[in-house]
């Protein structure tokens, strides 16, 4: 057993069934904030030129935005869910440290708390996995 396959097994038997829930919440906030970067292409394709990461913004912008919205869905569904929260990890990191923390640690930078609390849940989603409730059991439980 190597050990992708032992800290899956062990987020398999580690999930709380309320961890469920926080699990749905946080795909549909990703879905949502996918959908308003879309709704607002201009404000997330500013953030992305301040990076100064020679990207191209539009792909940039295109990515975090296909990411959060398809990433947010699976999360939410529990399909995929450790793919879906390790494709949004690199997004969010670059939001916490490259982005936010650009407007200073005080209680005022919402955005930064909230892309820290979003990342550390993604992180915690790649390793439990999706849980009980979740289109990932269902798919294990019927395909027997």
């Amino acid at each position: 057993m190597n050990m992708m396959d032992r800290i899956e097994h062990w987020g398999d038997t580690h999930h709380p069934a309320w961890m469920d829930i926080v699990r749905i919440a946080l795909g549909v906030f990703l879905f949502a904030k996918g959908i308003s970067f879309i709704s607002d292409t201009t404000k997330l394709s500013h953030l992305v030129t301040g990076l100064d990461f020679h990207l191209y913004t539009v792909t940039a912008v295109h990515y975090v935005a296909f990411a959060h919205i398809f990433g947010g869905f699976l999360i939410a569904m529990g399909c995929l869910t450790r793919i879906a929260s390790i494709i949004q990890i690199p997004i969010l990191l670059t939001a916490v440290f490259f982005v936010n923390i650009r407007m200073g640690f005080s209680y005022l930078n919402s955005e930064l708390w909230l892309s820290m609390v979003t990342l550390m849940l993604v992180v915690t989603f790649a390793i439990i996995g999706s849980g009980h409730f979740s289109m990932d059991e269902w798919m294990k439980n019927h395909d027997k």
